[in-house]
């Protein structure tokens, strides 16, 4: 029998946030609210919430069935429905979950989005989802096509083209589908919300600079980015939940304590990781506690980038410039940056962090983060002298956790980084594959 979940007071508040937005969601026939089905990278949810509409999210869909462990069955459902084994398995899930009821977390049926909007940003396959998407609802749908920052940054005449979509397109599709009139003054006061929320959310994840590191900024971090990436970026409720949580950093820095673990304290800190790509949420915990039972902690990780960049280069959305802020948010999700950009950012996170090493999980159905990751841990190591791990699961399919390859893989790994502390020089790319 595993263990219970230790929930402080943020995760108790979080809980009840999102079982309230599924009754909001679940019960649309009795309160009318219109639904947006879109994505996370460069979700609009401040835009949405200005017109009234709730935010329905895929992704996240898929994520719930896979902490549920119901999406290896939705999984199969599409693959004998003609899709391919490397389709991304978030589509697969969502696309068997329909097939089966389209169930929410709280047992009731999801309501068909009103609207689709595709605000791309750098994943290729948001594209098809959606077209398939909109051949099973036949509802509005909006494309918020986002330039990808090719040369390593984003220019006026990006952010110009997205503000430009925004006025001509995306806006009067959200006015002919709420029956609500644009209203810039509204969509201000939930930008103001997003900034509030989104400092206090940059000082957690900086916190994990102490020693020993108060979070874990891979593995916990998914609840603290939870809010501030999904329905609630833009509310008083975000925003109350990264002032609970920040008092509660606060307080384990004072303590001298490290992370909490789903089985309460983590022991001594030993290991310090950065970490790159998704995690694998079929096998959550158990990938988890391989780290922490060895006293591994990650202090900084690329993941709770990709619903948007705050820590790195400032970004905060701009109640002054609405539109112009949401092109910005937009252009800067992870996702979005070309390798050079990311290989920057993990290299600066290494350091910053006075992290041991990168630590990849690879993602084998997700293009938009496995593409170039061998490169990308070749390049960290140059410029940090810091070894790298590699290790290949998946999102939502169960069938590609292998725990023994994977904990063979991070025994290794450690073994690297105490071979490493004893001067042992820098390790070669292959030996940590």
């Amino acid at each position: 029998m595993s263990a219970e979940v230790i929930k402080e007071m943020s995760m108790v508040k979080q809980k009840a946030m999102i079982a309230r937005n599924y009754d909001l969601l679940t019960s649309t026939r009795d309160h009318g609210r219109k639904v947006v089905s879109t994505f996370v990278p460069g979700n609009l949810n401040e835009l949405i919430m200005s017109f009234g509409m709730l935010n329905n999210l895929p992704e996240i869909n898929a994520i719930q069935g896979g902490l549920r462990k119901q999406s290896g069955a939705y999984i199969m459902d599409a693959e004998k429905n003609g899709h391919s084994e490397d389709v991304c398995t978030y589509v697969k899930a969502d696309i068997g979950m329909m097939g089966r009821g389209n169930l929410a977390p709280n047992g009731q049926p999801f309501p068909a989005p009103d609207m689709l909007l595709l605000s791309y940003t750098g994943c290729y396959t948001f594209m098809k989802w959606f077209e398939l998407l909109r051949e099973e609802y036949r509802c509005p749908t909006a494309m918020l096509h986002v330039p990808y920052e090719g040369d390593g940054h984003s220019t006026k005449n990006m952010r110009d083209y997205i503000v430009k979509q925004l006025k001509e397109v995306v806006i009067p599709t959200m006015e002919q589908v709420s029956g609500v009139k644009f209203d810039i003054d509204r969509l201000r006061e939930c930008l103001k919300l997003s900034a509030k929320a989104e400092e206090d959310l940059v000082w957690v994840l900086q916190s994990a600079k102490n020693k020993p590191s108060p979070i874990d900024a891979y593995f916990g971090a998914v609840y603290y980015v939870g809010p501030i990436f999904t329905a609630f970026r833009g509310t008083q409720d975000a925003v109350e939940f990264y002032q609970i949580l920040r008092a509660e950093i606060e307080e384990r820095i004072r303590l001298g304590k490290g992370p909490v673990t789903p089985e309460g304290e983590m022991g001594p800190e030993r290991y310090r990781l950065v970490t790159e790509g998704p995690p694998n949420w079929t096998h959550f915990r158990e990938f988890w506690k391989m780290l922490y039972d060895e006293g591994a902690v990650a202090v900084a990780s690329s993941y709770t980038k990709v619903g948007g960049v705050y820590d790195y280069d400032g970004f905060r959305h701009d109640p002054d410039h609405p539109l112009e802020s949401l092109a910005d948010y937009c252009l800067g999700c992870y996702t979005n940056r070309n390798l050079p950009e990311r290989i920057d950012m993990l290299s600066k996170y290494v350091q910053d962090y006075e992290a041991d090493g990168l630590l990849i999980n690879s993602i084998k159905s997700c293009n938009s983060f496995a593409a170039g990751q061998l490169m990308i841990m070749k390049e960290v190591e140059k410029r940090t002298g810091k070894p790298g791990a590699f290790v290949e699961t998946d999102l939502v399919d169960p069938r590609y956790f292998s725990a023994a390859n994977v904990k063979n893989r991070l025994e290794s790994y450690f073994q690297m980084i105490e071979q490493k502390r004893r001067g042992g020089g820098s390790v070669p790319l292959a030996a940590a594959q």
